[in-house]
C-alpha cells in the first residue's frame, strides 16, 4: 500500500535498494587478491585450504572468528519517547 504521490510497490523497490545496496558494500569489503601465508593477527599459519577456499585471505579462522562476533547492540523496541529518554 502506497500513500501520496507513490506508486504501489514503492516501499518494497526501496526495501529491494537497501539490500542491494547492502549486498554490493559487503562484497566490496571482501579479500581478493593472493592470500597471505600467515595471520596479519597473531602470525599463526593459514592452511592451504582455507588460503584456496577464500582468495585474499588475511587472518587464520581463530582470529576471523572473533571479529565477526555479532555487536551487542541495545535497541528499543517500545518505541515510545519516554523510553528514549532513559
Amino acid at each position: 500500500m502506497a500513500g501520496g504521490w507513490t506508486r504501489d510497490g514503492a516501499v518494497q523497490d526501496q526495501i529491494d535498494d537497501t539490500v542491494a545496496d547492502a549486498v554490493i558494500s559487503a562484497r566490496a569489503s571482501m579479500p581478493s587478491g593472493a592470500s597471505e601465508p600467515f595471520c596479519t593477527l597473531c602470525g599463526g599459519d593459514i592452511p592451504e585450504g582455507r588460503q584456496r577456499a577464500i582468495p585474499g585471505v588475511r587472518t587464520c579462522v581463530a582470529c576471523q572468528s572473533g571479529r565477526d562476533r555479532p555487536v551487542a547492540a541495545a535497541i528499543n523496541r517500545r518505541g515510545s519517547k519516554d523510553s528514549q529518554l532513559r
